[in-house]
């Protein structure tokens, strides 16, 4: 595949703008891998090769086991993931996938019965903001740092 566009070169305005986004999430009181977790999952979904290198990346940089990574597609079938962890990743998945789901109660209520209402909130915002950057890049085609040439892939 070819990169279609240098988004960030063509709107760097708008790239700075959707960067925010990161940017407050960096300053939430989300725990950083939780973040990782959910910007993985929402990739996985979505089919974003680049964003879940990057974030699986960063997870593994931030200490997170490269044997919970892998079972992000599962998460649902095992038994590695805190009650919080399965209650943010249902509701990141249910908002993903809002055309089909229109985020359930039942997700909802799960959600809150572990984070406090601005943390709901602001893990909401992760998941918009990681649906941003994959329609993005998918969009544009941007590949994954190893498939580039020169590095290795």
């Amino acid at each position: 595949m070819t990169l279609r566009i240098e988004y960030r070169n063509v709107a760097p305005a708008a790239v700075e703008a959707l960067s925010g986004l990161n940017a407050y999430s960096d300053a939430t009181g989300i725990p950083p891998l939780l973040r990782r977790l959910l910007e993985i999952r929402v990739s996985q979904i979505n089919g974003c090769r680049y964003c879940i290198e990057v974030h699986r990346r960063q997870a593994l940089s931030a200490g997170e086991t490269a044997e919970r990574i892998a079972l992000l597609e599962d998460w649902r079938g095992s038994d590695r993931f805190t009650a919080a962890e399965r209650a943010a990743l249902a509701w990141a998945e249910s908002v993903t996938r809002i055309a089909e789901t229109q985020a359930p109660d039942s997700d909802y209520r799960e959600l809150r019965a572990h984070f406090e209402e601005k943390e709901a909130v602001d893990i909401t915002f992760i998941v918009l903001a990681m649906n941003a950057w994959n329609r993005l890049a998918i969009s544009f085609r941007r590949e994954p740092p190893s498939a580039r040439p020169g590095n290795g892939g």
